[in-house]
């Protein structure tokens, strides 16, 4: 059976696995195959990235004061 809570992202390792695909990405010594399997690899990343980022950022408002309820990561969850 999966586990139905969300897998927490370590924001800084995704960010550097990413420069780090970008450039090897950009320098066209990689085959196709190679390529597209980094670009998924990205997209991955970049995705999850933005959803920690989302989270922190709702985190943040509750924090501040702008949303008047709990913050719970499941209700990320439901976009």
């Amino acid at each position: 059976m999966a586990d139905s809570k969300p897998k927490r992202v370590n924001l800084e390792k995704a960010m550097s696995e990413l420069e780090e695909i970008v450039e090897q990405l950009e320098t066209g010594e990689q085959s196709l195959d190679k390529s597209l399997q980094q670009f998924e690899r990205g997209v991955k990343l970049s995705r999850d990235c933005q959803a920690a980022l989302d989270q922190a950022e709702q985190k943040v408002e509750v924090l501040i004061g702008e949303e008047l309820r709990e913050f719970s990561p499941e209700d990320d969850e439901d976009s």
